[in-house]
């Protein structure tokens, strides 16, 4: 492993790191996420001006949603663009190139056209031209969803590089008619890099994943008005009620405890979601990632944003414990375990 200068190695006791890889002991590749980055539109929209289109106060914007501004993309701006950017970005990171993927997955329920995904425009982009590409239509979970299908090509060995990519722009699908929702949501990408651990850090864990359709109508973009339909009391008791059990349930199965986690960081949906999280499992506010005020809600593109946001601020560093949470319409939820491997894990 390359020692990186100036950077402060987290005290990893070999029992932490043996507990994360004990129930995947037989799998003769460890899979990791070697780098992320993000890509979000330059304009902004502020609670503020939200605010004085609704005939509110901005206060009551913040206090509902925690949001202050969101990134928004013009009419023009393409989402496979932004995506391609972010992998970009994330390739160059991982010291990857475009042309060694086997793989690209792009979570996001917002491309650009029905047909085609996303993912093959991405892979295009960037000249991945032996890459496989397609779409994860999970909502909020599309992501996580997609590190955990990126994991298991690397550990069967049907792939060596993976790039995995969150993206939505739910300002697209927004209901501009509803107070209580559309200040909620954003535009954003982000990407990761998944290759096999060639260093001392880096690890995808147990990732676990559900889904009920009993709570399917309370989250609805239907085909013919394309305008988010949400319920927001059944989302919230919903989202932390699936959330703390996968968050539980995937920390179990790596044979690790919530305190042997540096960081959690869950799905963006709003202050309030989040804030009830942590209350529930008694968790520390500085080991929840909270990026939402400036970031917003953006569906798929939440957890890589706020890992981006992590590493940015040095939470996130290598060796790191980190719990990835999630959930969206569905409903679909899960909850992962893995080690930050970034850059410095190679």
């Amino acid at each position: 492993m390359l020692e990186a200068p100036g950077i402060e190695e987290p005290d990893l006791p070999s029992e932490r790191l043996a507990g994360l890889l004990a129930p995947r002991a037989t799998i003769p590749v460890r899979p990791a996420v070697m780098s992320v980055a993000m890509a979000v539109p330059d304009g902004r929209l502020s609670s503020a001006e939200l605010a004085e289109r609704f005939g509110l106060s901005e206060q009551w914007i913040v206090s509902r949603t925690g949001v202050r501004e969101r990134p928004t993309a013009g009419p023009e701006e393409r989402l496979a663009d932004y995506a391609a950017r972010a992998g970009a970005q994330a390739l160059a990171r991982a010291g990857v190139e475009a042309a060694d993927l086997d793989l690209v997955i792009v979570g996001t329920m917002t491309a650009d056209e029905v047909t085609p995904n996303a993912a093959p425009l991405v892979a295009g982009a960037l000249g991945a031209t032996r890459a496989g590409a397609f779409d994860v239509g999970a909502a909020c979970t599309a992501f996580l969803s997609g590190v955990a299908m990126g994991a298991s090509q690397i550990e069967s060995g049907r792939a060596q590089h993976v790039l995995v990519i969150g993206a939505d722009f739910i300002t697209r699908v927004n209901n501009w008619e509803d107070k209580r929702t559309a200040p909620l949501f954003a535009d954003a990408t982000g990407a990761v890099v998944m290759s096999p651990a060639t260093g001392r850090f880096g690890a995808v864990g147990p990732i676990v994943l559900g889904a009920d359709s009993s709570g399917a109508g309370a989250i609805v973009v239907g085909h013919a008005d394309r305008k988010i339909y949400m319920d927001g009391p059944e989302v919230y008791r919903h989202a932390v009620a699936r959330m703390s059990e996968s968050t539980i349930a995937a920390v179990t199965q790596a044979g690790l405890t919530l305190d042997d986690i540096d960081l959690f960081v869950y799905h963006q949906a709003n202050s309030r979601i989040t804030k009830a999280l942590g209350e529930k499992l008694g968790l520390a506010p500085e080991r929840v990632v909270d990026c939402i005020a400036t970031f917003g809600n953006s569906s798929a593109a939440t957890l890589p944003v706020a890992l981006a946001v992590a590493e940015a601020d040095g939470r996130l560093k290598p060796g790191a414990l980190v719990h990835l949470g999630a959930f969206g319409a569905g409903f679909t939820w899960g909850g992962g375990v893995i080690q930050w491997g970034g850059a410095d894990g190679a």
